[in-house]
């Protein structure tokens, strides 16, 4: 029987990262567990054969960057093709460009107005900047508050609660800042310096980092049926595991909720084929204050390919329910990082475990982020280590 040096639960990035540096740094053997039948994780991309176009399963997954260690480190597993993201939203008949920028305040407003708050805004914030649409509401500058206000009725509130099923002042601010007003004429929905796509897609991507001989992939596997933590000991198979275990999943899972579960949004992807070489004029278009979806994409935007069809996403935000969809995003509230902070307390107990990700450490993170958590961890923590 072959002994595993690592155990890696979930064939995400963080769990394909790690196991890769693993197998090809240190040449220890990896056993990586993944219950869906695929790898990627969230990020797992394939051909709709109907339209030809390459889509992505669970949402789309833009990669934006500025660390030129990320892009070196995956570089060496794909070739990129150069995307910049633009998003418009759906607001009163007319598509308006997002993030909202001094772009967006002219398509709004008439010029002179326009051109004062552009004044006011860089007198007040300077240029380039992101204002979090909470704070600007709460300017003692009229004019400003007024700005803020608009945005945060026709862009903000309705979309926010769609998404999280919350008011925007009940989720926490690392959340609600991630939709600012810039301070620059700039149309890109990403400021970073690098952005792209895989060209041949993300699970190519994948398959490149996990081609190793000392690395053994199981798929459709629920590691919960096979761990099992007693007296922070780890049992595999219900036998004492010696080695390393990286977890991936959601903690509270790894613990059998023993003090209840978190909590998550999920959505409903519903995707649809269309008869027509093009549906809409961006990849992405939001709709904040209409229908029952958050936005629509178009993947034949991002992966250009000659077709009569094409294929589009609409995403409907739902409640998580446990054994029913898929855990989407954390919902960061003090109660639920309160119970996380339990949990890890349990985790750091247990000498021989990692935990490391979007479930396992109950945040949001970028794709970006979580390859240079990976990494970080790695060098270290695991290379420390051995």
């Amino acid at each position: 029987m072959v002994r595993y040096d690592y155990l890696i639960v979930g064939a995400g990035l963080a769990g394909t990262v790690l196991a890769e540096r693993i197998a090809n740094r240190l040449g220890k053997r990896v056993l990586l567990l993944e219950r869906r039948s695929h790898i990627g994780g969230n990020c797992f991309d394939e051909v709709d054969s109907e339209s030809g176009v390459l889509i992505h399963r669970y949402g789309p997954h833009l990669f934006h960057t500025d660390s030129e260690r990320v892009m070196r480190y995956l570089g060496q597993f794909a070739e990129w093709r150069n995307y910049t993201h633009k998003v418009v939203a759906q607001v009163d008949g007319r598509l308006l460009a997002l993030p909202f920028s001094f772009y967006t305040l002219y398509q709004c407003y008439p010029f002179r107005r326009a051109a004062r708050l552009q004044r006011l805004l860089i007198r007040t914030y300077g240029k380039n900047r992101k204002v979090p649409i909470l704070e600007l509401i709460q300017s003692e500058e009229p004019l400003l508050r007024e700005l803020g206000t608009f945005i945060y009725q026709k862009i903000f509130l309705n979309y926010t609660s769609k998404q999280w099923g919350k008011r925007p002042e009940e989720i926490d601010p690392s959340v609600t800042a991630r939709v600012p007003l810039v301070t620059a004429f700039d149309t890109r929905y990403f400021s970073d310096r690098f952005q792209a796509v895989p060209a041949a897609g993300y699970t190519r991507l994948f398959e490149a980092m996990l081609d190793s001989e000392y690395i053994t992939l199981r798929l459709g596997v629920d590691a919960a049926s096979l761990l099992r933590i007693e007296n922070e000991q780890i049992y595999f198979h219900e036998a004492p595991f010696t080695g390393t275990l990286i977890y991936t999943g959601a903690i509270d899972a790894l613990f059998d909720y023993r003090y209840g579960e978190l909590a998550y949004r999920s959505l409903d992807l519903r995707f649809e084929r269309i008869g027509r070489e093009y549906y809409q004029t961006h990849s992405v278009v939001n709709y904040p204050n209409e229908h029952a979806y958050t936005r629509i994409t178009e993947f034949k935007h991002i992966h250009p390919v000659s077709s009569s069809r094409t294929t589009i996403l609409k995403e409907y935000p739902q409640p998580y329910r446990r054994g029913e969809n898929q855990p989407f995003y954390p919902l960061l509230t003090e109660e639920n990082r309160t119970l996380y902070l339990r949990y890890k307390k349990l985790a750091d107990r247990i000498p021989n475990l990692m935990t490391v990700g979007r479930l396992a450490e109950f945040r949001y993170y970028d794709m970006d982020d979580i390859v240079l958590r990976a990494l970080t961890l790695f060098e270290k923590e695991i290379c420390h280590e051995k």
